[in-house]
């Protein structure tokens, strides 16, 4: 399209805070905008995370953090919206309004007062077409839940999920207008180079590698994988439990998770088969980590769950995929592009571990499966069904709301 970009405002968390959704963002951030400047973002804190603001920015004006430029964790930041100040939500509305469109990053647990309810204040005080990202479309959610994402509904022209299950529960379930609702995949970095020559290096002979990465808290369901190790000892596998526990549950029951875990490898006498490895790291050391994977395991116990960065991430690389059935792995692995086991089921995971393993061509197979996938799951083809999606609403100015209209 020619003429003018248009410029886009984001409301999220964003790095150095380590969060799925921070990640999320400064990749679309990145992907959408570049260094073109017409990407800015709205930086989501807590409370806390105003004194890192504070260190960095000793004697300079504090202009409201609206305005606050120091501490930024990169150029696109321009502001921020500390939760539970009321001068920095009207300062983060005002900084998204001077742009042609503003896109909100919809998570419940990041944005102040009960389920996030503070976001309502913030949309209502924007000027410009808003879209609503959401990270988590609950099946049973409480009232207070379902009212807020009914009040974004309202205010949103365009909503944008991740899964087509999260779509027909908008539609179905809030009343959503199917045309105001677009199916985006997450989005993933595109390693698809890394993978052949990371393999290639590795030792021969050598254990099998099983890894599950990402923050870590109760209801990842690393227990159930546990529980299956000692099922597969004569394959000698070597399981690798990757990330840190989350900020947040770390902040709120301490990492009791984590402790927890290590102490069940003991009882079942398989430390010597899992690796507990508490590394952040940054996407090229990650990307050969997942590269250098036999298979990847999402023993994940939600039934809730819509959308998943690592499952994207796993099928994004090719690698083969055992999954629990949560919603976004029954949609994006059932046509066989990975395999699906039951939840909090030992056996069932160690029966598809072994398959992926040891069945001849299985593991190829699931490889080629995935690999087909990733075009459309890759960062660069997902920032351009987001352009579309801008350049829609701005074009047409429209700020109604994507809820089906009362007769």
């Amino acid at each position: 399209m020619s003429g003018a970009r248009t410029t886009v405002g984001l409301l999220s968390t964003y790095p150095p805070t380590q969060c799925g959704l921070a990640t999320f963002t400064a990749a679309l951030a990145e992907h959408l905008g570049g260094s073109s400047g017409s990407v800015g973002v709205v930086r989501v804190l807590d409370p806390v995370d105003r004194l890192e603001l504070a260190d960095r920015a000793v004697g300079q004006p504090d202009a409201g953090l609206g305005e606050h430029r120091a501490g930024r964790s990169d150029a696109r930041v321009v502001g921020h919206l500390v939760n539970g100040s009321p001068a920095s939500l009207r300062d983060a509305a005002r900084l998204l309004s001077s742009y042609d469109v503003a896109v909100v990053q919809h998570e419940y647990g990041i944005f102040g007062g009960t389920d996030g309810r503070d976001v309502l204040e913030l949309v209502d005080a924007l000027t410009v077409p808003l879209v609503v990202v959401t990270h988590t479309v609950l099946l049973e959610p409480t009232v207070a839940q379902r009212d807020i994402l009914l009040r974004l509904l309202e205010s949103a022209a365009h909503v944008v999920t991740m899964t087509r299950t999260a779509r027909d529960r908008l539609v179905t379930r809030y009343g959503a207008d199917p045309e105001a609702v677009s199916v985006v995949p997450h989005g993933a970095a595109d390693h698809r180079a890394v993978g052949p020559a990371v393999r290639a290096a590795r030792p021969s002979p050598r254990r099998p590698t099983v890894l599950t990465w990402g923050l870590l808290g109760p209801g990842k369901g690393i227990e159930w994988a546990i529980d299956a190790m000692p099922l597969l000892r004569d394959l000698d596998p070597r399981y690798v439990v990757l990330g840190r526990t989350h900020p947040k549950v770390l902040e709120t029951v301490g990492d009791g998770y984590r402790t927890g875990l290590i102490r069940r490898a003991a009882e079942r006498e398989v430390s010597d088969l899992v690796d507990f490895d508490d590394s952040y790291l940054d996407v090229p050391d990650l990307a050969r980590r997942v590269a250098a994977a036999d298979v990847v395991l999402l023993p994940y116990d939600s039934v809730e769950q819509v959308t998943s960065g690592v499952l994207i991430e796993a099928v994004s690389a090719g690698r083969p995929v055992v999954s629990t059935g949560f919603p976004h792995a029954v949609e994006l692995l059932g046509d066989g592009t990975g395999l699906v086991v039951p939840r909090a089921d030992p056996g069932a995971i160690a029966v598809a571990l072994r398959r992926v393993l040891t069945e001849p061509g299985l593991a190829q197979t699931l490889t080629v499966r995935a690999e087909r996938r990733a075009p459309e799951l890759v960062w660069p083809a997902v920032a351009e069904r987001y352009r579309d999606i801008v350049r829609a609403v701005h074009a047409t100015g429209s700020r109604a709301g994507a809820l089906v209209p009362t007769p």
